[in-house]
C-alpha cells in the first residue's frame, strides 16, 4: 500500500549513506529540513552540505568529536574554503538518537538540534542557488524530511522547529513540492489540542513528529467530534504493553478494541513519524512511511470529526493538520 505525503511534506525514510540528492523543487526561504538519525556510539564526526551543481558547497555543517568537540561552519565557493565558524558545543551524544532542523530564511540557516537553537548561518551564497543535500559520517540516517517553502511562502509559524528503502516514497517529480495546505505547528505544548478546518475529509492526512519520552508509559491520539465528544479513532500506545490499541468512544461508550499491528512505531527515547489519513470508509495509517494499520469508521459522520488531540508521555516536534 502506497504512501502518499500531505502537500509540502516529501519524506525520505531509512536512506543509505552517502546520502546526496536533489532538493525537491530546490531550496527556497520557508524551508525546514529535518534529519533525523542516531549518532554513531564511534562518531568521530558527520556533515550536512547545501550543495550547488559544480561541487561548491553554500553551507557545510560538521560536528567533530576530536577531544574538542566541536561544531565547524563553512562555505566552499570556486572550490576554495572560506574562513570557518566554530561553535565548541556538541549537541550530539554518541549512541543516541537526534533530531536535526535547518531552517531556510532569508538572511541565514537558523540550525536547531533535539528542539534547542543552536547557530544561525548567514548566506554567503544565495540559497536560491543551492540544488542539493549531501549527509555523510558516522550516524544512522532515519529520515529526511523537506518541509514547506515555495516562491511567496506566507507568514511563518511562531515557534522554532524541534527536533521502505532509500529514495522517495512516492513517485512525484522533485520540482513538483507545492506549499503547504495550512500552517505546520511546530514544537506545541502537550497535550495539544488542533482543529481541523471544516472537518475531517477524504485523503486528509495529518502528520505527527515527536519523541517518546525515555519512561514513557503512554502516548495517546484522539480524532474527536468536539461538539458531541465523541472520539472516531482513539491510538492509545501502552509503552509497558508494547501494544498500540485503537477504539471509538461513541454516544459515551467505549467499543472494541483492535490491536493487531504490523509493527509499533513508539519506542521509549525514539523519534516517530506519524501519517494518518482519512478515506472514504477508514483511516489509514503509516509510521516512517510504512503502512501500520487501516481502522475502518465506526462513526459515520467523520465530516463532524474537527479536533486532534495529542497527549502522554511525548514532545512533539511537528503537527500539521
Amino acid at each position: 500500500m502506497a504512501f502518499l505525503p500531505p502537500p509540502g511534506y516529501q519524506p525520505y525514510y531509512n536512506p543509505t549513506l552517502p546520502y546526496n540528492r536533489e532538493i525537491p523543487g530546490g531550496l527556497r526561504s520557508g524551508m525546514s529540513i529535518y534529519v533525523q538519525g542516531v549518532a554513531s556510539s564511534h562518531m568521530k564526526r558527520f556533515h550536512v552540505n547545501f550543495v550547488l551543481p559544480g561541487g561548491d558547497i553554500a553551507f557545510h555543517f560538521n560536528p567533530r568529536f576530536d577531544g574538542w568537540d566541536k561544531v565547524v561552519f563553512n562555505t566552499k565557493q570556486g572550490g576554495n574554503w572560506g574562513k570557518e565558524e566554530r561553535k565548541r558545543s556538541m549537541p550530539f551524544r554518541k549512541g543516541d538518537a537526534f533530531e536535526l532542523v535547518f531552517t531556510v530564511l532569508d538572511e541565514h540557516y537558523k540550525v536547531i538540534v533535539n528542539g534547542s537553537p543552536f547557530y544561525e548561518y548567514g548566506h554567503r551564497i544565495p540559497l536560491q542557488k543551492v540544488t542539493h543535500l549531501q549527509v555523510d559520517g558516522d550516524l544512522e540516517l532515519q529520515s529526511i524530511n523537506f518541509l514547506g517553502g515555495g516562491p511567496s511562502p506566507g507568514p511563518f509559524p511562531m515557534g522554532i522547529p524541534a527536533h521502505p528503502g532509500p529514495g522517495p516514497v512516492h513517485g512525484r517529480s522533485p520540482h513538483e513540492l507545492p506549499t503547504m495546505e495550512g500552517p505546520p505547528v511546530f514544537n506545541p505544548p502537550v497535550p495539544f489540542l488542533g482543529r481541523i478546518q471544516g472537518g475531517l475529509t477524504p485523503r486528509k492526512t495529518i502528520v505527527i513528529k515527536g519523541l517518546v519520552t525515555q519512561h514513557a508509559s503512554s502516548v495517546t491520539i484522539n480524532f474527536k467530534a468536539a461538539q458531541s465528544n465523541d472520539v472516531a479513532l482513539h491510538i492509545n500506545s501502552r509503552l509497558p504493553e508494547g501494544v498500540v490499541v485503537r477504539n471509538s468512544y461513541l454516544g459515551g461508550k467505549w467499543g472494541k478494541e483492535e490491536r493487531n499491528i504490523s509493527f509499533n512505531p513508539f519506542t521509549r527515547g525514539q523519534y516517530f513519524d506519524l501519517s494518518i489519513r482519512c478515506g472514504h470508509d477508514r483511516f489509514k495509517v503509516f509510521a516512517n512511511g510504512q503502512h501500520i494499520f487501516d481502522y475502518a469508521h465506526r462513526f459515520a459522520a467523520f465530516q463532524r470529526v474537527d479536533a486532534v488531540e495529542i497527549k502522554g508521555d511525548l514532545s512533539l516536534s511537528y503537527v500539521q493538520i
